[in-house]
């Protein structure tokens, strides 16, 4: 019988070994620990982020970076992701990315966005 060596996990932290939940952002399609994504809100048609992850609603998951913003836009996910209809607006939410992106290619990590 061919051993073959175990494969890592998917969704798995190394440290501890536990199980950390996966989301899936709604821009490039990309299965990521839940912790690596920002958690976004429709509040009255208009996109917000939710810092703490505690405000109520359908909550949709993205990566912090303004490619899956303008992915999420052009294939129209946001309301299939809200289950809404119309367009959403995603104003501030691309407004508090833009100022979020300077602070990361600098190296730092700011959890502000």
């Amino acid at each position: 019988m061919r051993q073959v060596p175990p494969t890592p996990r998917r969704g798995r932290l190394s440290s501890r070994g536990r199980a950390a939940p996966l989301r899936t952002c709604v821009g490039c399609r990309v299965r990521t620990a839940k912790s690596d994504l920002l958690r976004l809100v429709a509040v009255e048609g208009v996109i917000v982020p939710d810092l703490n992850k505690a405000m109520p609603g359908r909550g949709a998951h993205l990566h912090p970076d303004l490619g899956c913003l303008e992915l999420a836009e052009r294939r129209r996910a946001f309301p299939r992701a809200f289950r809404l209809a119309g367009p959403l607006d995603a104003s501030v939410l691309r407004d508090g990315l833009a100022a979020h992106a300077p602070q990361q290619q600098d190296g730092r990590t700011v959890s502000d966005v």
